[in-house]
């Protein structure tokens, strides 16, 4: 087998010597166009858990670069005049050009061919080879060539960055916030051999332009970052090698493979410096083509299975890069929280770092950050003891109605009623989820009109029976339980007279359907019903419909009203562009868009008691081209604060059939998290959020200040009383009737607890600290 690996880089190298050992008979050969000593940049960085992968696959290059690597276990951020360090991380830094020397040697050992200032011009000058790895880098050449077939999305992002190095000594992975008349810069730093160290400097584009550096040159930007960062680099001088400005391209292909020729590495797709992954990655590509090349007979079988196999793994890491650079790019969204919290943010950012695994790191760093969490509640006027409990169990308010904790259960539609009447299964779905101790409930959309209904099954609340029986709902959730209960107030619009979920989402009903309304008449399936586009006579019925509804929900004790503006019912259809092709002063710009929802809102404040909480929910985003984005989302949340709403409950989507959500954990928190910090308005969050640690995760980190959970709740109505048995936080209420099973939980999860702990701590990469000789 003949190999041309074209670009040699680290992941080109660590392929070819791969190869080389474990190929019998094949030839490789590395085209590199640079000189073997030239670099560009300075050191890179690994973790313990991607030493592990090198120590496993390839031991003599293992053995070379832990020789010549900086190691350190601690994270230091410098933030406002502050310090802080968090332990148990584990990574090491190397020089680039030791790294390069490293796999040079390497390869040589093997046999690989390496021949340096040779351009490759294109696959035609291989067509010898019967293996083509490009590793090109960023700018691929063969990528570009065959661009039509590897179809790569390029996202240009904003903010400037410069990678720079320093003869400043670090024993710490040390992050430098500095804010400057001119904006935010940060310093992302790490020491790499002795004596020297990597410094990517970073700023938004408003800061990079008022601060005059666009056309500056690598020195002239080197002095003047030397004056931001003067107090951190105590004297050092910052070093130049190519540091020129650039913004971080986001790239991803839709396939890595064209016939021989295979894209790995940054030619395939990118991942954010801020989680230190690019080399990381491309070495780890080079592991898993080379696994596939044995595994399977052919060389079209390898490479199919190593683009389906591998993207998966590359694809967690790039989305977790993703959410890490949008971190840095919105930073100043987090300018005002206290410094623990700020910390805290920035480790959990990405979410492979969560509340409970940060304690296994440092646990001394998690006390503060629950210290600090327990200290933004005391200054509400909340008794919270000391040692305080997790943040998911501190107590939250809005305006007069308090609740134990930040656990809510989310709204979910049963289609279980008859006639709009709540019956026996509410009671106890709703009942049971109220003892099993979250601090919030929410029904489910409950419809102000038989029109307004999603499906038959759908409860209501337009007439006396159905006001008793939520009534009754309500008495008993307040009477055994410390929880408060939210009525979530909607009109189906076109997404009505639809059957039950287990009978078919969304699909019309074949019989007994009733007419539906909407802001424009496009239906939403091409066989769905087509809805009437509202007249202002039908606007003025539907606000009466909620006012009628809200002064029921008053009369039957509801602690909370939520008016649903979102997931493409009638309110949410006005506010999305996709639904709302209206040309009268209801379509057209965002504020015409709002202008109904907005009218309904206000007329059921008007009626609702003063003391009691509204909450809006929306949808953040339509997850579909030409829909509502993220800008306009906070917008719209602007506006409902403004006109009294209490709590933004933000959710996406579901506007459009054609919609393609960003699916994962917490996918949806980053709208929540900055319409709360943007507005500085109350937030809940929502969407595929499984365990009390992310609930922990979000509140510790100022994301969100309630956190909804509803497929949880489904399996689990207890999940609150749980999670506080497994963190043994006694501040909650159980049933009196349910005193023993407490008891005896508290023992089982503290054992469990202990036990997952150890089976955590076992499954840690280990370190690969140099030990030291005497």
């Amino acid at each position: 087998m003949r190999i041309a690996v074209v670009g040699g880089g680290p992941g080109g190298l660590y392929f070819a010597l791969l190869a080389a050992r474990d190929i019998p008979g094949a030839e490789i050969d590395v085209f590199e166009r640079n000189a073997p000593d030239d670099t560009f940049g300075f050191g890179v960085v690994f973790s313990d858990s991607t030493l592990d992968s090198f120590e496993a696959t390839d031991r003599p290059s293992y053995e070379a670069i832990r020789d010549n690597f900086a190691y350190w276990d601690d994270i230091e951020v410098h933030f406002k005049g502050t310090v802080h360090r968090i332990g148990g991380n584990g990574f090491c830094g190397c020089s680039r050009v030791s790294l390069l020397a490293i796999l040079h040697e390497r390869c040589r050992q093997l046999g690989v061919r390496l021949h340096f200032r040779r351009e490759i011009e294109s696959l035609d000058a291989l067509s010898d080879y019967h293996l083509v790895v490009a590793a090109d880098g960023v700018n691929s050449r063969f990528r570009e060539t065959f661009r039509d077939h590897f179809r790569p999305e390029v996202d240009l992002r904003p903010n400037r960055f410069a990678w720079m190095g320093s003869t400043r000594p670090l024993d710490a992975f040390t992050f430098f916030f500095r804010e400057t008349p001119w904006g935010l810069f940060i310093a992302h730093c790490y020491q790499y051999e002795k004596g020297r160290s990597t410094w990517v400097l970073e700023t938004d584009p408003e800061t990079f332009a008022r601060a005059g550096l666009e056309g500056k040159s690598e020195e002239e930007s080197a002095r003047f970052l030397e004056g931001v960062f003067a107090d951190e680099l105590g004297g050092h001088r910052l070093l130049t090698n190519r540091s020129h400005w650039r913004r971080f391209p986001m790239i991803r292909c839709r396939t890595w493979v064209r016939d021989r020729l295979v894209l790995i590495g940054d030619a395939k797709g990118t991942a954010h410096f801020s989680i230190g992954s690019g080399t990381k990655l491309a070495m780890e590509d080079a592991i898993a083509l080379h696994d596939a090349l044995l595994r399977h007979p052919d060389i079209p079988a390898a490479l199919a299975a190593f683009d389906q196999e591998r993207r998966e793994e590359v694809e967690k890491t790039q989305h977790a890069a993703d959410v890490s650079l949008v971190w840095f790019e919105h930073v100043r969204r987090y300018w005002h929280m206290t410094p623990v919290q700020f910390c805290f943010g920035l480790m959990s950012r990405a979410k492979a770092v969560t509340y409970d695994n940060l304690r296994l790191r440092d646990a001394s760093f998690v006390d503060l950050v629950d210290r600090d969490a327990a200290e933004k509640a005391r200054a509400l006027g909340f008794d919270v003891p000391d040692p305080p409990p997790p943040p998911m169990f501190l107590p939250f308010r809005l305006r007069e109605m308090v609740l134990d904790n930040r656990v809510v259960v989310s709204p979910m539609c049963m289609y279980s009623a008859e006639d709009g009447v709540p019956n026996d299964w509410h009671l106890v779905h709703l009942g049971s989820r109220a003892i099993g101790g979250a601090g919030l409930v929410y029904t489910e959309m409950t419809d102000v009109a038989p029109e307004a209904r999603i499906s038959p099954g759908c409860t209501g609340l337009w007439n006396d029976a159905q006001e008793r029986a939520w009534k009754r709902i309500v008495d008993f959730c307040h009477a055994h339980s410390r929880a408060r209960i939210c009525l979530q107030l909607g009109h189906a619009g076109r997404k009505g007279a639809t059957r039950r979920m287990w009978e078919g989402i969304d699909e019309p009903l074949a019989e007994g359907a009733w007419p539906i309304l909407s802001a424009s008449p496009l239906p939403y399936y091409p066989h769905s019903q087509v809805p009437r586009e509202m007249t202002r006579e039908d606007m003025d019925r539907v606000i009466a419909q909620f006012v009628e509804a809200t002064q029921r929900a008053a009369r039957a004790g509801f602690d909370m009203v939520e008016l649903h503006c979102a997931h493409g019912y009638l309110l949410a259809s006005f506010i999305s562009p996709l639904t709302n092709r209206r040309t009268d002063g209801y379509g057209g710009s965002l504020n015409n868009r709002l202008r109904f929802p907005l009218e309904v809102f206000e007329a059921m404040r008007a009626v609702w008691p003063e003391e009691r909480p509204m909450s809006v929910r929306i949808s953040a985003t339509d997850w579909a081209p030409g829909g509502l984005e993220e800008d306009e989302a906070v917008e719209v949340a602007r506006a409902f604060v403004a006109a009294g709403c209490d709590l933004i409950d933000v959710s996406t989507g579901q506007t459009v059939p054609w919609q393609k959500p960003k699916y994962g954990r917490m996918f949806q928190v980053p709208f929540a998290d900055r319409i709360r910090n943007e507005i500085g308005c109350a937030t809940m969050a929502v969407g595929n959020i499984t365990t009390a640690d992310q609930v922990n995760t979000i509140v510790a980190a100022g994301r969100a200040d309630l956190v909804a959970l509803a497929r949880p709740h489904l399996s689990d109505p207890y999940f609150t009383l749980r999670a506080a048995a497994f963190y043994g936080w006694q501040g909650v209420q159980w049933p009196v009737q349910y005193a023993p099973g407490a008891d005896q939980l508290y023992r089982t999860l503290a054992r469990e607890r202990e036990e997952l702990t150890q089976l955590r701590l076992a499954a840690r990469p280990k370190s690969h600290r140099p030990v030291e000789r005497r």
